[in-house]
């Protein structure tokens, strides 16, 4: 058989770790997902290690940030007043909340993880939480084709 080339559609599971061995992500055990290379269900980056594999073959692969979540910026953690909440939510550390931004006159809808709730201001951070941290697959490729 030929090994996986862009746009084949492959069976594969994976588990995706943190330098710590924290699992982030997996498939569920016995169900592998089908995908298409090229189709972006998953980062790019572990769609381009498939390539050349074979049926059977399982490769580790350690994702930088610029090719996952991307780097962290410092300047995404800002503080901001706590009256901002009203009494709509009590934020408390380890919340991801949903706030309003203004850019570019439109409001978007973006995602925060409280860092700090002191009694005038909370410490949000834009990041995403795994923005920055090397991520690590574990990816079994099972088969080419439907």
């Amino acid at each position: 058989m030929c090994p996986v080339q862009l746009f084949d559609v492959v069976s594969v599971s994976y588990t995706a770790t943190l330098a710590s061995g924290e699992v982030i992500d997996a498939t569920p055990e016995g169900k592998p997902l089908t995908l298409a290379i090229g189709s972006g269900r998953i980062l790019k980056a572990v769609e381009a290690s498939l390539l050349g594999m074979e049926p059977g073959q399982t490769k580790i692969v350690h994702i930088q940030p610029e090719d996952a979540f991307g780097p962290y910026h410092k300047g995404l953690v800002q503080e901001i007043p706590r009256d901002v909440f009203a009494d709509h939510i009590d934020p408390r550390p380890g919340m991801i909340l949903s706030l309003n931004l203004e850019r570019d006159g439109a409001n978007h809808q973006v995602p925060a993880t409280v860092l700090a709730a002191g009694k005038e201001r909370v410490t949000v951070d834009y990041n995403h939480p795994l923005a920055g941290r090397v991520i690590t697959y574990a990816v079994t490729l099972h088969a080419i084709g439907n």
